[in-house]
């Protein structure tokens, strides 16, 4: 297997995702992975996720899918490779080079495998979705990045008076139906009159659509990616009565670590993130190092990423709200705590809870509050929880029921948070 990936295969199918080239670096890549036998698919199993069998969303560090098989060698078991993705050409790594021929493997052809749940078909609208009285309506926004569609929710309490504004960005292979179901964001943001826009990511920007949070040219203000989203929420804003001290924004996997990407950019815009599964801003630049921070979790030092002006946040951080599974096998756990190390915890409070949803998982819940007593870092570790939304409905896909509800507490912290300096 090592010989299969040579190392001047991997330098070029590097060199071609630092140039912009997805689509070549992809195929590169499965001409090298395909050459080996399929994986075993039987006795295939769900993981301990909740998600009913439907696996876990790829974060989008390639075009490709996550498979629902568990990897023999969990990534939540606390080892980690030595060496980033990019030397395993050179190093002894067999587990990590699995996952990478089964993320690309599997995603690809899981159809032809008999694989169920990779991509599921969009549910019919149920309350979970638009709730009675509420609208969800399709727009679309361009700019010279390129052109997005989104769903908006508009909840029935709305009137024309200046409400809160929530962007939830999916995760590979969903849409923003399909989020708003598994999440029920809409249901929930109705019980406060909050307006909710899902932006969508096709597949002609990522064959799995994943957010490419992982380019130099998606993590930076007033480029790419960002632009966009921040774009969708400005044209929303000028569309409707929104407060502009309270615009928030989460995701999941490859959406949350856009998210995190929009925080680092964006903090004039946004008053609060969300992030549920993913990964820091900057924790990659390329397709391998993505691969690594995901199976690692390592935030590699800032003076590899010098090309990437917004790396890290500069000043107070923007204040954040990390949801992830201890037995996440898609992004490694320390992912989340990269999320809250990356940010200034000077003179802040560290508070430790433990608790547990009833018939449900346990958790540990870190909050780190200013002086004032009001939380500006919260880290929900959610304990035997694999890569899946918490708390969420069997509506959509990827959820784990039996979790805290990430989406509500996720909404209530945004709301405990305001923008002074956001442009009135």
């Amino acid at each position: 297997m090592n010989d299969m990936l040579s190392s001047d295969k991997m330098v070029e199918a590097t060199r071609l995702t630092r140039t912009g080239r997805l689509t070549e670096a992809t195929a590169l890549l499965l001409r090298m992975l395909l050459a080996e036998p399929p994986p075993d698919m039987t006795g295939s199993t769900a993981d301990d996720s909740g998600s009913g069998g439907r696996g876990a969303p790829s974060i989008g560090a390639t075009n490709s899918e996550e498979t629902d098989r568990p990897p023999s060698s969990p990534v939540g078991n606390g080892r980690a490779a030595s060496r980033p993705l990019a030397s395993a050409a050179t190093s002894t790594q067999p587990h990590m080079l699995r996952r990478l021929r089964d993320l690309l493997r599997i995603g690809r052809l899981g159809s032809r495998l008999g694989l169920q749940g990779l991509v599921q078909p969009v549910p019919a609208p149920t309350p979970d979705i638009v709730p009675e009285g509420g609208k969800f309506i399709e727009a679309r926004y361009s700019n010279a990045a390129g052109r997005r569609a989104y769903k908006l929710y508009i909840p029935s309490g709305y009137r024309g008076q200046a409400c809160p504004l929530v962007v939830m960005l999916h995760g590979c292979t969903q849409s923003p139906d399909d989020f708003a179901a598994g999440t029920r964001m809409n249901l929930i943001a109705e019980e406060q009159t909050c307006l909710v826009v899902y932006p969508a990511q096709p597949t002609a920007a990522n064959a799995a659509k994943c957010w490419n949070w992982f380019r130099p040219s998606d993590q930076r203000r007033g480029q790419g990616e960002p632009s966009l989203i921040a774009g969708i929420t400005r044209q929303v804003m000028r569309q409707y009565s929104i407060d502009p001290q309270r615009v928030y924004i989460g995701g999941l996997s490859a959406g949350a670590a856009a998210a995190a990407v929009m925080g680092a950019t964006y903090p004039d815009l946004y008053a609060a993130i969300g992030v549920h599964s993913g990964l820091a801003c900057g924790a990659a630049k390329d397709l391998p190092s993505a691969f690594a921070a995901m199976r690692q979790g390592d935030l590699p030092a800032s003076a590899e990423f010098a090309d990437i002006s917004t790396v890290q946040e500069r000043g107070p951080a923007v204040p954040t709200i990390v949801f992830h599974g201890d037995r996440d096998n898609t992004v490694h756990p320390r992912n989340g705590n990269q999320v809250i190390a990356q940010k200034s915890t000077a003179n802040l409070q560290k508070h430790v809870q433990h608790g547990r949803v009833p018939g449900g998982r346990a958790y540990t819940r870190t909050i780190h509050t200013d002086p004032s007593g009001r939380a500006v870092l919260e880290h929900w570790e959610i304990h035997g929880a694999g890569h899946a939304w918490s708390g969420g409905s069997p509506a959509g896909s990827y959820t784990d029921p039996r979790g805290p509800n990430a989406a509500r507490e996720m909404l209530r912290f945004f709301l405990e948070h305001s923008n002074s300096t956001a442009a009135s």
